[in-house]
């Protein structure tokens, strides 16, 4: 399992021959090294395929945290210039491969995030009581 952040938001295509949904992104996933001290980031191409991949492009963006469960997947391809390309990436499962461990997208009902409360209807004229007799 992956623990990572989307460095930029994921690109969603469909293949040409029967549509299959497939979403291309890359996680930085945080590394420390015990004996420096020193902390960095690893950054991994991940591939998810179905209707995963068309709600990782739908509901995250970029710096969204994910956690990824898959298998490392290696294939070449022949570049323009004539040289051979070997590409390593993770291969997300097909079942429950990609969580959302944070939210993405603002969904449209609230588009302010950080005032929850407008959307409860709750009256403007309310006062918070503070009697100072807290039970716990």
């Amino acid at each position: 399992m992956l623990i990572g952040r989307l460095t930029k938001d994921p690109e969603l295509r469909y293949t040409p021959v029967n549509g299959t949904a497939v979403t291309r992104a890359t996680i930085a996933v945080d590394n420390y090294n015990s004996k420096t001290g020193e902390k960095g980031a690893d950054f991994i191409p991940v591939v998810i395929w179905g209707k995963q991949a068309e709600n990782t492009a739908q509901y995250m963006t970029k710096g969204s945290q994910v956690a990824i469960s898959g298998r490392i997947t290696t294939r070449s391809y022949d570049a323009k210039d004539g040289t051979k390309r070997y590409v390593t990436e993770v291969t997300a499962d097909m079942i429950n491969g990609v969580q959302f461990l944070s939210k993405g997208k603002v969904n449209e009902m609230n588009q302010d995030p950080g005032n929850t409360f407008d959307s409860m209807g709750f009256d403007d004229g309310m006062t918070p009581v503070d009697d100072g007799d807290m039970p716990f």
